[in-house]
């Protein structure tokens, strides 16, 4: 199993409309509007690292309002 989180920036005004359709995603555990640097904190999980990179670019990337993304991979499971 492998798990990442991603920050991610949006565009003004679409944060909340983005986060709520990132629940949707299979494999995100959770998606949480936060202060700071990014808009949104999402945990995801996949088989492998190359399932954690599709979910980003082709699920994640695609959602309206995303403007960037940083992906960071866990490298520790308890």
């Amino acid at each position: 199993m492998a798990a990442a989180y991603v920050l991610i920036n949006t565009t003004p005004g679409k944060t909340g409309e983005a986060q709520k359709e990132m629940q949707d995603i299979p494999g995100v555990k959770s998606a949480h509007v936060v202060t700071g640097a990014y808009d949104i904190v999402v945990y995801i999980e996949g088989g492998d690292i190359s399932e954690l990179g599709n979910k980003v670019v082709s699920q994640i990337q695609a959602i309206g309002g995303v403007s960037q993304t940083m992906t960071c991979v866990v490298v520790e499971l308890p």
